[in-house]
């Protein structure tokens, strides 16, 4: 397991304005979202509370404690970022997402199921959190960092997902995988076919949840390309 990436102040402001501007331009946001990185067992530094396109350079996160009240003007969902974090001292970094196709998934009931090399890293399928309500309470928050468990992400019914990784670069690329995930299952599902479809089997998606060979950074120039920072 990949430790947890504890970031400078400094630069966990650029790395979390870069994230919620990548996740936008790529589609996996729109209006609504927010992505946090760890500052230590402590602290945690999350997005300004704003739809994440239209952050800038000069726009700052807010710090948050892991375990306290969130601070004034931090959006309630945010505590999914805390009770995670208390659960997982190997994520780093946090991203919480509303994709078009796991939208899509979310709502027939169910996880996609692992098919493709990259999928790997949710085997045998990403959580799912039954529940359509936004996470605003404790309670609520809990349940889901609780379902999330060990997991690389959880899809939340009609609501979006959350991944979880050490750092930054690879939550925001399972965001991608994700969604790719979801894809597939909805495209495969369209054709009658789905059950002919293979499924990767244990020994392949241990071979393939690799993040070595730059995979996440490859991920990370790709959608960051261009960027102002």
């Amino acid at each position: 397991m990949t430790p947890a990436v504890c970031l400078e102040h400094a630069t966990a402001e650029v790395t979390v304005r870069k994230a919620a501007r990548a996740l936008a331009r790529a589609g996996l946001v729109g209006a609504y979202g927010h992505c946090s990185v760890r500052l230590s067992d402590q602290e945690m530094l999350v997005c300004a509370s704003k739809a994440m396109g239209t952050i800038l350079r000069t726009d700052v996160g807010t710090v948050v404690p892991i375990i306290g009240v969130l601070p004034e003007g931090v959006l309630g969902e945010v505590r999914v970022h805390q009770h995670i974090y208390r659960n997982r001292a190997d994520v780093g970094a946090i991203c919480r997402v509303f994709p078009r196709d796991v939208l899509n998934m979310s709502v027939l009931g169910e996880a996609p199921e692992c098919r493709h090399g990259l999928s790997a890293f949710f085997h045998p399928r990403p959580a799912y959190w039954n529940d359509a309500q936004l996470m605003r309470t404790d309670e609520l928050a809990a349940g889901v960092a609780t379902t999330l468990g060990r997991g690389a992400g959880i899809i939340l019914r009609g609501n979006g997902a959350v991944t979880a990784a050490a750092t930054m670069q690879q939550a925001i690329a399972l965001c991608v995988f994700l969604e790719d995930m979801c894809r597939i299952e909805l495209s495969l599902r369209a054709t009658g076919e789905a059950g002919r479809a293979p499924l990767l089997t244990t020994a392949e998606a241990i071979k393939r949840a690799d993040w070595h060979g730059r995979v996440e950074q490859r991920m990370w120039d790709h959608l960051t390309f261009g960027d102002a920072e």
